[in-house]
């Protein structure tokens, strides 16, 4: 029996709605499910919207490899159809001779993973592009970027649907099964409460991709990762910065620090920060901004008291938890659990946005083979 529709991609963030894009452009028949009001309304929007060059994943990794393809795919993406983005560049920045010795290990990592535009300068020559800057050196990344998040969805979304992909909104994906005769049978509740069938699933859920996969019986449990949510806060600036680039601290255990980004208005915003939870909660704690003014300061000095003001958070979808290894990109297909037809995308957290084309054309070649 024909199933009722191709193609389902569960969740409607800048990953799921590329998805659905490339495989309309492909000529899959597409259906968006969103449990929310809108697209992007939970990770793809609580970023800091940067276009990452490729810098600091382990070479060979998919977080390397998606980032750095994705990042062409994006930039042309964005020329193509007019998304306002810009490539202000960015320094990471070291506080003392000892920390400056480590850039060149980044560089040679950005230099393996093919970020072949790097270079080192010294805390002279980074204050005669940043005066405001405090550093003993710095690395310079001129293909860094910033996009504007929601215009790029919405372009993937037209492009889904001017190809015959359909989205709805306020439906929650609540259980599915792999049928024995091939495909999938899934039931949703909401405004399109309904169960139908598919020949395909793609779960870039994001945040609640594990515990969509455990709903979706039939597929080794064992190769499910456990979800952890690890939010960042921002805060933001009063006033202009006296910033052109993106500025980073040298990366420690914890990250990449608390390092300032720009939007496309040249608004400051600093973030974020680490804070492990037990569930997802957008709540902004303003007391974690007292903790910035001394990160910040360390390559601003002049940072005024009370500047910074509560913005927002954001939570990564982690698939390990604290203090472990960070992992990379999970795309299981049916070379990893055997099930043909089922795309599931775990731990797709920074640089997902940068990815987003790039993991998408991963997904599409992971279901053909």
């Amino acid at each position: 029996m024909a199933a009722d529709i191709d193609c389902v991609v569960l969740g409607a963030g800048v990953v799921g709605l590329a998805v659905a894009r490339e495989l309309a452009l492909a000529g899959r028949e597409v259906l968006i499910v969103e449990k929310t009001e809108a697209i992007g309304t939970g990770t793809s929007s609580r970023n800091s919207e940067v276009i990452h060059a490729g810098i600091y994943y382990p070479h060979g990794s998919l977080k390397a490899k998606l980032c750095v393809a994705g990042k062409q795919m994006l930039y042309e993406y964005c020329a193509e159809r007019g998304i306002p983005h810009s490539r202000p560049g960015k320094l990471i920045v070291s506080a003392t001779p000892a920390q400056s010795a480590g850039l060149s290990q980044i560089a040679e990592r950005a230099r393996l993973n093919g970020v072949s535009d790097l270079y080192q300068i010294t805390g002279a020559q980074a204050r005669e592009l940043e005066p405001a800057l405090a550093c003993d050196a710095a690395l310079v990344s001129p293909s860094t970027g910033i996009v504007d998040s929601h215009a790029l969805m919405l372009a993937l979304q037209g492009d889904a649907e001017h190809h015959g992909a359909q989205c709805v909104f306020h439906t929650t994906f609540t259980r599915g099964a792999v049928l024995a005769s091939g495909g999938f049978e899934l039931t949703f509740a909401g405004d399109e409460a309904m169960t139908l069938t598919a020949n395909c699933v793609i779960n870039a859920s994001g945040l609640s991709a594990p515990g969509t996969a455990r709903a979706l019986q039939g597929q080794p449990e064992a190769l499910i990762p456990n979800a952890y949510y690890c939010k960042g806060s921002y805060f933001t600036l009063s006033g202009r910065a006296p910033f052109r680039h993106l500025i980073y601290p040298m990366p420690d255990n914890a990250g990449l620090g608390v390092h300032l980004t720009l939007d496309l208005g040249g608004q400051a915003k600093f973030g974020p920060d680490t804070e492990w939870i037990a569930h997802e909660d957008y709540t902004l704690d303003a007391q974690r901004g007292n903790a910035f003014y001394e990160a910040v300061r360390r390559y601003w000095p002049a940072l005024p008291d009370g500047a910074l003001n509560p913005g927002y958070t954001g939570i990564r979808p982690k698939i390990v938890g604290p203090g472990e290894t960070a992992a990379d990109f999970m795309i299981a297909g049916p070379a990893t659990h055997g099930v043909p037809g089922l795309i599931n995308l775990f731990g797709i957290e920074s640089p997902g946005l940068t990815a987003c084309m790039a993991i998408a054309r991963a997904a599409r070649n992971a279901l053909a083979a």
